[in-house]
């Protein structure tokens, strides 16, 4: 394990712990920069759903090309698939999730709301909230609530066949294990990645995008023979827990937390959790799972298709084990507006908000700001020139130091400024090393794309 990695027991006490950012402030920031909002907002908005706006899509989108590209295109062990996001019933049925995946609900006879019967602790009652807490209300007993969202297929009531929108994305990689194989000519081990959507029909969602009912998640199943399982689950979880400190994440925000035996799945040998500081606590953003053959013997059964494989070499028969890494792509996102966030005093004493983004996070890469409108065309050239290669933002309104100010608030890394004089002052304002002179504009496609590279890596 990385010596940045922190191990800690599972449910060891400090998860008291808070990071200093309030969480109604970084709501309000995100609404107001256009990050992310309320799915129907001008509706009154619909509870667990949200919409990503013109910085908040660019920023999850490059989450998930950095995902993509270090899980998938980096390695020749793992491929990709982009499966349907409804499935056979039967699937559910194989998985288990139509009998149990549930969570414990309580109805309050007189506010007529629901609440998670295991989530309820001092929290007001929204009905009342200067009288009671919720577990002070007249509640009824606990019952199970299942999670997963219903719908119909077929053109007729009568026809209809119930199925659900799936409340994982794992499944479908599961039951399309053999076609998978054959025909990207993999040999165990190797790995099946896809991105997509979920749902899951939560009976509190809370913490803003943290707890959603619909939200994507990156997930990889990595097969291998039972003799090696424990060797790939170490693997996965240095190497998941590397990918987020890559993408900026400091490590004194992230721990590994392994599951105590009780927390652990009836079919799971271990798990961790990679959770992250949160302005509401430790939360897991990422679990990495050792499976076993659960899945595969499953579909196996319900689907009356053989999903055991044979060693070509060896001749031994068995069906591969499965070590799951599970990243919550929005959980990720909203740990991402976290960390990025800081606050500056300014020398008149007001304090500014600005966003550190790493680079290759970043929902802007470049913005160009031309010095006067009179350098607007050879401004406009050199963004259109600079689209080809990253997301770019053109700014030539108000003073100067305005524009770059707007654009650290957004957490822009590069700010190109087009100007015939600024060789004369520019080591004076930033220093010696803290600009570069592009003489040739041509060259400026090619220079910043290395730039960003150094700054990548």
């Amino acid at each position: 394990m990385s010596e940045k990695a922190s191990q800690r027991p599972a449910r060891d006490g400090d998860d008291r712990e808070r990071h200093p950012l309030a969480m109604e402030t970084l709501v309000s920031l995100c609404a107001s920069r256009g990050f992310v909002f309320p799915a129907s907002e001008i509706y009154g908005g619909i509870a667990g759903f949200w919409d990503y706006g013109p910085l908040g899509v660019e920023l999850k989108n490059n989450l998930k090309t950095v995902w993509w590209n270090r899980m998938v295109r980096e390695r020749d062990d793992v491929v990709g698939i982009d499966s349907a996001i409804i499935c056979h019933p039967r699937t559910w049925e194989a998985s288990g999730h139509v009998e149990h995946f549930s969570d414990p609900m309580v109805d309050c006879r007189t506010c007529k709301r629901r609440f998670r019967a295991d989530q309820i602790g001092d929290e007001r009652c929204p009905e009342a909230p200067a009288k009671r807490a919720i577990r002070e209300c007249d509640l009824t007993a606990a019952r199970a609530f299942n999670l997963m969202l219903r719908t119909d297929i077929g053109a007729s009531v009568e026809e209809a066949t119930t199925a659900y929108l799936r409340p994982e994305t794992c499944q479908p990689i599961f039951s399309g294990f053999k076609r998978v194989r054959e025909a990207a000519r993999q040999k165990v081990p190797f790995g099946i990645a896809q991105i997509g959507k979920a749902f899951r029909n939560e009976i509190t969602p809370r913490n803003f995008t943290f707890r959603s009912r619909e939200f994507e998640q990156a997930e990889m199943e990595f097969f291998c023979h039972p003799s090696e399982r424990e060797k790939w689950f170490t693997h996965w979880l240095e190497f998941r827990h590397q990918f987020h400190l890559d993408i900026g994440f400091d490590p004194s925000l992230l721990r590994i937390r392994p599951h105590a035996q009780d927390e652990l799945a009836h079919y799971a040998r271990a798990a961790s959790d990679i959770e992250f500081l949160f302005p509401f606590g430790w939360q897991e953003i990422e679990g990495i799972h050792d499976r076993g053959d659960w899945d595969l013997t499953r579909h196996t059964q319900y689907a009356g298709k053989e999903l055991a494989i044979t060693d070509e070499e060896t001749k031994e028969r068995y069906t591969p084990m499965v070590i799951e890494t599970s990243v919550g792509v929005d959980r990720t996102t909203l740990a991402l507006l976290v960390a990025a966030y800081a606050e500056e005093k300014l020398a008149d004493g007001e304090t500014r908000t600005v966003m550190r983004f790493h680079p290759e996070i970043a929902p802007i890469k470049a913005a160009v700001l031309p010095l006067s409108k009179k350098l607007a065309e050879p401004a406009q050239a050199i963004q259109k020139s600079l689209r080809r290669h990253f997301n770019t933002f053109y700014d030539d309104a108000g003073n100067i130091g305005r524009r770059y100010r707007r654009q650290d608030e957004v957490g822009t890394p590069f700010c190109v400024t087009i100007d015939r004089d600024g060789a004369g002052y520019l080591p004076h304002v930033f220093g010696r090393d803290g600009y570069t002179v592009v003489r040739r504009p041509a060259e400026l496609p090619a220079r910043l794309p290395m730039l960003y590279a150094q700054l990548s890596r």
